[in-house]
């Protein structure tokens, strides 16, 4: 029975007896002459089929007084409901038998829609703020105190989120207020349409009618409205709501005195018929006119937290946990800690951050880096959450769950920059501040000159006038200016690789005019690698390279690895090895397939008694160049010279190149000798170069510069990066650096290149257009709009704007600045 579309108890249909009455836990019907058990609450009887019911129901009885019935939206009174049905397990209590038979057509579609209405589950402890002011912290849902904008969760979404339910509310109230308020605006405007429906009526018929549809449309349809215009005046913090609230109740409530008491109002106030002018259809239409505004400018807002859904949805929702001796077993991703071993198969998203420990395959991270070219991972190579596995098979022991993974990172930093604000709002909200007191003040002055100057009936055109100035001047489009853009370009930037902590960082990076730029990690790879192998006297390349090869094996120097790799990709072999010494700041010595080598500096070479003049020249070169040279020598004769060098990014050139002629000044800081530092600066094109600093130097040399007046972006990737990054207007860090960088930097770059940095100025300077666009067209917008709907023009053109005309146009002005934020989701950040 429960698997069927509908089922209502016979006893609780139409026909009832009124012994019988519904246990509100359970839904069973209860006959009150069977001696059941019941319970007092709030001044009512309740009864429940058994002690079960009646103790849940004492627990918590909120719970389990009414219910809101999915067709209509209405609550229902759980002990009393006549209606109730069960689809798949699930009880639904309906209102009337018309919604009961429309749930009965297709309650799948109904049940969806009930629990896409339904707030996302959020994380214990989470906290609520305010997109457009961050100061506005709470620790539940709610309204903005200062605007009236709802408040959104901070932190991570949940990844199985539903519709915004602001959104869906906002949604239903707009479609009832648009079928009740359509057929206001119908019976007021159909004279000039050629249908004068009112004059078949009657005036004082017509006025009832009116009402009838028009009371559902401000009331209900519009009470979010008018709480967010009553709390603003509550909080002394007028805002568009302030101005909203006014015009829809100044014209629906003088309609409504007209209608019940027409007899109070003078000669002033009556038209040719003798009757008095009623404006339900503005108050009628204006509240759904801004309820379509508010359900779009939620769609724009939902879309851009789409970004952050598709981010964590690249992560999969299950995967293969693998038990020693066992078949592996498929759970939750929630389920995944720290240590165990998981299966990832061909084609799937590694599912947290951690390390391969068994298998090899290619994986696709352009998440992380832009690139479409696969990686090799091999045992011992780090995966990251949310990449995708291609065609091999590998098992990975996880060692970042959960929020700690980078993808989670990723999302948090994107989600917070889209909840912060720009220095460039403040603007907006000091213009709001003086603002709204103005508009009410020119509503007022405008009812009285036209009252005072105009032509009959005068009264009726000031209070045309009036609502009129309130409605246009509604500063939606001001509001929504900077947010909007700022919202847009945060998930336009984590597309490319650009994430940005918050709205501070964007504008601040679009009026630089210096970026200072550390070397190694930033313009350099940050791995040495073997360059150059000189042999000298009758030794092969290959013979020099395997004695010192061999020899680093046993060598915990940082230059060891690139050697080592280089002698690999060579295909050269390491040989027995014995005696290995290390020798501090000198370089090393040890006995390989029993000859005597030693490999370092010009140093260990003379303590030996290695002559080494020879070279003296082919070093500086190298040295020159950019190289760190060292000497090998075997059985006391120098053997030859390798090199190695920290390779210069593939794209520096090309950015350092296009940043220049941007106009910034880039400096180069580095804590490498001054001789490596040149050869690199040169190699790129930059002019001003610092070397051999500390960490303090850096930072000092960032506070300098901003004291000469230059705004100045510092980019690093290392821990003594950090206080330059923090000291600069807007730190820029590579993501392949270190975490203390990261934190420290209002910008991370995902790929690690400089040629990122490109990309995210470019995003800076056309989201702060993008902003200024949206304010100068809000600021126009209200200056134009406002003397006309007060009727400066009337005199000269007889214009005077009726207030459903002044919303209409009031929404186009939001509709415009939504639209021109959105086109920043396809700008070209090449």
């Amino acid at each position: 029975m429960q698997n069927h579309p509908h089922h209502q108890d016979p006893a609780a249909g139409d026909d009832a007896q009124a012994t019988i009455v519904r246990d509100p836990v359970c839904g069973m019907t209860v006959d009150l002459n069977a001696g059941k058990p019941s319970l007092d609450h709030a001044g009512r009887s309740f009864h429940f089929c058994n002690p079960k019911c009646r103790d849940k129901f004492a627990a918590d009885p909120a719970a389990y007084l009414t219910a809101i019935d999915p067709v209509c939206g209405m609550a229902v009174d759980r002990a009393s409901a006549r209606h109730m049905a069960k689809y798949q397990g699930q009880r639904v209590y309906l209102c009337s038998s018309h919604c009961a038979e429309r749930f009965n057509a297709d309650p799948a579609a109904f049940l969806a829609g009930q629990a896409a209405s339904q707030p996302a589950a959020v994380p214990a402890g989470t906290t609520w703020t305010c997109p457009m002011h961050p100061e506005i912290v709470r620790d539940e849902p709610g309204d903005c105190p200062i605007c009236g904008m709802a408040l959104e969760p901070m932190g991570l979404p949940p990844a199985d989120a539903g519709p915004n339910p602001e959104l869906v509310d906002m949604t239903r109230r707009f479609w009832v207020g648009l079928v009740f308020g359509l057929p206001v605006f119908v019976l007021a405007m159909g004279p000039h349409l050629g249908l004068d429906l009112l004059a078949g009526l009657g005036h004082t018929t017509g006025a009832w009618v009116q009402l009838a549809l028009t009371t559902p449309v401000v009331v209900w349809a519009g009470w979010p409205l008018l709480k967010k215009g009553w709390a603003s005046v509550v909080n002394r913090s007028p805002n568009m709501f302030t101005l909203i609230g006014i015009g829809i109740l100044t014209a629906f409530l003088y309609s409504l005195v007209a209608t019940l008491a027409p007899g109070l109002f003078p000669a002033g106030f009556r038209n040719a018929h003798g009757g008095v002018d009623l404006y339900y259809e503005p108050a009628a239409v204006i509240t759904v006119l801004v309820l379509l505004g508010q359900v779009l400018e939620l769609r724009a807002r939902e879309r851009t937290g789409g970004a952050l859904r598709a981010l964590l949805d690249l992560a999969p929702k299950h995967t293969l946990r693998v038990r020693r001796g066992q078949a592996d077993e498929e759970i939750e991703l929630s389920q995944v800690h720290t240590g165990d071993l998981l299966r990832v198969r061909p084609g799937e998203n590694v599912p947290v951050d951690g390390l391969v420990v068994e298998g090899a395959s290619s994986v696709d991270e352009s998440l992380l880096t832009g690139e479409p070219v696969p990686v090799e991972k091999a045992s011992g190579a780090k995966v990251t959450a949310g990449t995708l596995n291609g065609t091999g098979s590998f098992v990975m022991r996880a060692e970042r769950v959960g929020a700690e993974t980078v993808l989670s990172q990723i999302v948090a930093m994107v989600a917070e920059a889209q909840r912060s604000r720009a220095p460039i709002q403040s603007l907006a909200d000091k213009v709001s501040a003086w603002f709204v007191p103005a508009v009410l003040l020119i509503a007022a002055l405008a009812f009285i000159a036209w009252t005072t100057f105009g032509p009959a009936p005068s009264m009726t055109y000031g209070l045309i006038a009036a609502v009129a100035v309130l409605i246009i001047a509604c500063p939606c489009a001001l509001g929504l200016a900077t947010p909007l853009s700022i919202m847009v370009a945060t998930g336009r930037g984590a597309q490319s690789g650009i994430l940005i902590r918050n709205a501070e960082a964007l504008e601040h990076l679009a009026a630089v005019d210096t970026l200072v730029v550390d070397k190694t990690g930033t313009l350099t790879e940050g791995k040495p690698t073997l360059t150059d192998v000189v042999a000298l006297g009758n030794l092969a390349e290959s013979d020099v390279l395997a004695a010192v090869a061999s020899l680093e094996a046993g060598s915990e120097h940082p230059l060891a690895t690139a050697i080592l790799s280089g002698a690999a990709a060579r295909g050269v072999a390491a040989l027995k090895t014995e005696g290995f010494q290390a020798l501090t700041g000198r370089g090393i010595a040890g006995v390989v397939d029993g000859r005597q080598v030693l490999f370092g500096n010009a140093r260990l070479m003379q303590e030996r008694g290695v002559d080494c003049a020879s070279v003296a020249a082919r070093m500086d070169t190298l040295r020159q160049a950019g190289k760190t040279a060292m000497l090998a020598a075997i059985d006391g004769k120098l053997a030859g010279l390798v090199a190695v060098a920290d390779p210069i990014k593939p794209k520096a050139r090309e950015a350092i190149a296009t940043l220049k002629s941007a106009g910034l000044r880039i400096l180069m800081l580095t804590g490498d000798n001054e001789v490596t530092a040149r050869a690199v600066a040169d190699q790129l094109g930059i002019a001003e170069i610092q070397a051999d600093v500390l960490p303090a130097d850096k930072a000092a040399a960032v506070t300098r510069l901003k004291g000469e007046g230059r705004r100045v972006a510092m980019a690093g990737d290392g821990v003594n990066d950090a206080p330059a990054l923090a000291a600069a207007d807007v730190g820029i860090a590579m993501a392949t650096g270190s975490d203390v960088a990261k934190e420290s930097a209002g910008i991370t770059l995902l790929k690690g290149d400089i040629a990122g940095i490109v990309r995210a100025h470019r995003l800076a300077r056309i989201t702060m257009a993008n902003i200024k666009q949206n304010l100068l067209f809000a600021f126009l917008y209200n200056a134009l709009g406002v003397p006309v709907a007060a009727g400066v023009l009337y005199p000269i053109l007889g214009l005077l704007l009726s207030p459903m005309i002044a919303a209409a146009a009031m929404s186009l002005s939001s509709v415009s600045v939504i639209a021109n934020a959105l086109r920043l989701r396809t700008a070209r950040l090449g």
